[in-house]
């Protein structure tokens, strides 16, 4: 499957795109660290991709791959303020692409770059919800933290 690098329509912009989430940001706790809430979600999944585990990092990177498909879920209702967040926490070694997914729909995901850290395993959900999870939430709250951010958002969007 050919990947999209092209922008959506102008009715399609970025930030109402639902974003496509494969790895830590499928947590809630993770969510609920990050941007203060958990927003609403569908099961989703894209075909031609690799859930890679990477090296000396507890995520994973979502690259291309033939014959591969990758689950996850679609967040959708992210406000441009709380993408703008997710697009800096992603950092350098993610781009925000859209992709078609498998229902033919359309998503944002945070696709790897940086290939020399991509490894050949696949990432281990399971292993990082169960042993990885709560000081990698840690981490999050650290991280927004060093950047002066507070939670601002309060609710039940759980």
């Amino acid at each position: 499957m050919r990947e999209l690098r092209t922008m959506p329509t102008a009715d399609q912009t970025p930030c109402g795109l639902p974003l496509f989430v494969y790895g830590s940001l499928l947590f809630g706790d993770v969510q609920r660290a990050l941007l203060g809430r958990v927003p609403d979600s569908r099961p989703a999944a894209v075909a031609g991709w690799r859930n890679a585990a990477l090296r000396d990092r507890a995520f994973p990177g979502l690259v291309p791959h033939t014959g591969s498909r990758v689950t996850g879920c679609l967040l959708t209702g992210l406000d441009p303020a709380e993408r703008a967040l997710l697009d800096t926490y992603e950092g350098p070694m993610y781009e925000a692409r859209a992709l078609p997914l498998e229902d033919g729909g359309l998503a944002l995901a945070y696709v790897c770059v940086d290939a020399s850290l991509v490894l050949a395993d696949d990432w281990d959900r399971e292993h990082f919800g169960r042993e990885l999870l709560p000081g990698y939430t840690a981490g999050v709250v650290r991280w927004l933290a060093s950047r002066g951010e507070t939670l601002t958002r309060t609710g039940s969007g759980d």
